[in-house]
C-alpha cells in the first residue's frame, strides 16, 4: 500500500520522472507532452540516429516540429537518450514500440519482448508501467507481465502494470495525443488507477476500463470496424463502377441521411500500420481458440486487392486510348499512405508501384514529402511535377491527395488521370481526362 501511496503522490506533485520507450509516431508527441506539462521525462530508444537528431533539435516525424523540441532541451526536464538505465530512473514507464505483422500476418511480438526483457533487467520497486503498443488480447498479462515477475518483484507491490491503446491520427490538425480520450485498463484496481492519474496530468480525458483485455481489444475494435466499412465501399465502388454508376455522388446523396450511416470512402487501398494490421491480430487470436474471423478476414482481402484492381482500371483506360499497359509511362502522383504525412508504411502506392513494374511499364512518381524511395523492391527518386514531364506520361494515377499539389496545372497538363481520392471534383475542376474511381 505504501509504494502505491508513494507513487501517486510522486504523480499527483509532478514529481514523478517519465521513461517513454520507443520515439515514434505516438512515443515522441506523448513524452514532449508531458515535458510540457513539468514533469521530468527521459525519451528513450535503441536508434542512435533518432536521438543524436533529438538531441539537435530535428524533427522527423510530421505532428513535431523542430521548435517544440528545441523548447523541451531548453526546459531540461527533457532527455533523449539510448542508455536502458533511464528506465530504472524512472517512476512510470510507457512502452510504444512497433508492433508489425510478418509476412504471413501473423504478430510480430519481437519489439514488445525485447522491450519487456530490456525492462526487466532495469525495473525496480515503486514504477507503474503501461503498454500503449497495439497488439492482441492478452499481450500485457501473458507477455509482459511474467517477463517482469521473473525479476523477483510483485505485481501490486512492488509495481503497476496497464494498457492503454495509442490513438494517434498522423496529420490530423483537429484531434492529438492531448484532446483525443485515452482508455485504460489495468492488470488491478491500483495499476488502473495509477495509470488514470498520469495521463490524466496531460490528456484531457481518460476513460478506464475492467481488464488490460478489455483495454488490447478497445483499440482492435475501433480499427476492426474502420476496416470492414473500407473493404465495404471499396468492394460496392466496384460494383458501381460495373453498373456505370457514380459512388461518389451515391456516398453524397447517402450521406444526407441523419441516422443509421456513415459515410466511408472508397480508394487505392488501406495504408498505415493501424487499419491493415490491428485487425490482424485480433483475427489471430480468435483463431488460436477456434473462432474464425469470416468478416475482418473477408474485409482485409478486399482492402489487399485493390491496388490490383486499380492497376486493371489503369489498363483499361488507357486500352480505350488504343494504348498498351505494358511499356507505358505511368505517373503515380503520391506514394505515403495519407495526405500530409510523410509515411509510407503499408502505403498501397507501393504495392501498386510494384505491379506496374511486373507488368513492364515506365513508372516514375512524385511526392513532395518523399524525395526519393528506397523500399524493397524499389528504389527511384521523385520525378518533377511539370507541365512538360506530365505531357510525356501515357497516365497520370493520383493516388495521394496532398494538399500543396496544383490540381489545376495536373488536370491542364495530363493526357488521362485517374483519381483514386476524387481530388479534383473536390476542387472543383472537371475535364474528359479525369476519370474517378
Amino acid at each position: 500500500m505504501k509504494t502505491y501511496t508513494n507513487l501517486k503522490k510522486k504523480i499527483n506533485k509532478k514529481d514523478a520522472i517519465i521513461t517513454v520507450m520507443g520515439l515514434g509516431y505516438v512515443g515522441l508527441p506523448m513524452a514532449l507532452r508531458f515535458s510540457e506539462k513539468g514533469y521530468e521525462v527521459n525519451a528513450y530508444d535503441t536508434s542512435k540516429h533518432r536521438i543524436d537528431r533529438l538531441k539537435k533539435g530535428v524533427a522527423y516525424i510530421n505532428d513535431v516540429t523542430p521548435d517544440r523540441i528545441k523548447k523541451a532541451l531548453k526546459r531540461r526536464n527533457f532527455h533523449p537518450t539510448t542508455d536502458a538505465k533511464a528506465l530504472n530512473q524512472a517512476d512510470a514507464i510507457i512502452i510504444c514500440v512497433p508492433t508489425p505483422l510478418r509476412k504471413v500476418k501473423d504478430p510480430d511480438m519481437s519489439y514488445i519482448i525485447s522491450a519487456s526483457k530490456t525492462l526487466k533487467e532495469q525495473i525496480r520497486s515503486g514504477q507503474v508501467i503501461i503498454l500503449e503498443s497495439t497488439t492482441y488480447p492478452g499481450t500485457t498479462r501473458e507477455v509482459i507481465l511474467p517477463r517482469l515477475e521473473k525479476s523477483g518483484l510483485k505485481l501490486d507491490e512492488d509495481f503497476f502494470l496497464a494498457f492503454s491503446p495509442e490513438r494517434i491520427d498522423p496529420g490530423n490538425p483537429k484531434y492529438d495525443f492531448t484532446n483525443i480520450p485515452k482508455v485504460l485498463g489495468g492488470m488491478t484496481k491500483k495499476s488502473t488507477e495509477l495509470g488514470k492519474a498520469l495521463y490524466s496530468k496531460a490528456i484531457k480525458r481518460v476513460v478506464g476500463v475492467s481488464t488490460t483485455e478489455a483495454a488490447e481489444v478497445t483499440k482492435l475494435l475501433e480499427n476492426t470496424f474502420r476496416i470492414v466499412n473500407l473493404g465495404l465501399i471499396n468492394e460496392f465502388a466496384s460494383l458501381c463502377h460495373k453498373l456505370n454508376i457514380d459512388v461518389w455522388e451515391v456516398i453524397k446523396a447517402a450521406n444526407t441521411k441523419p441516422f443509421g450511416f456513415m459515410p466511408f470512402y472508397p480508394g487505392p487501398g488501406v495504408g498505415g500500420h493501424c487499419i491493415p494490421a490491428d485487425p490482424m491480430y485480433l483475427s489471430w487470436k480468435a483463431h488460436t481458440i477456434g473462432f474464425d474471423t469470416k468478416m475482418i478476414d473477408l474485409a482485409a482481402w478486399v482492402n489487399r486487392n485493390v491496388p490490383h484492381h486499380i492497376v486493371k482500371r489503369a489498363e483499361e483506360l488507357l486500352k480505350d486510348r488504343k494504348k498498351k499497359l505494358k511499356g507505358a509511362k505511368v505517373f503515380v502522383v503520391g506514394v505515403t499512405y495519407k495526405k500530409d504525412v510523410n509515411d509510407l508504411r503499408e502505403s498501397p502506392s507501393i504495392e501498386i508501384i510494384k505491379i506496374l513494374q511486373k507488368k513492364k511499364c515506365n513508372v516514375s512518381y512524385h511526392d513532395p514529402l518523399i524525395p526519393y524511395l528506397n523500399v524493397p523492391g524499389i528504389k527511384m527518386r521523385s520525378s518533377k511535377l511539370t507541365p512538360a514531364a506530365l505531357k510525356k506520361q501515357d497516365i497520370v494515377l493520383l493516388i495521394t491527395d496532398h494538399s500543396d499539389l496544383d490540381y489545376k496545372m495536373i488536370a491542364k497538363s495530363s493526357k488521362i488521370i485517374f483519381d483514386t481520392r476524387n481530388i479534383f471534383e473536390a476542387n472543383g475542376i472537371s475535364g474528359e481526362n479525369i476519370v474517378k474511381l
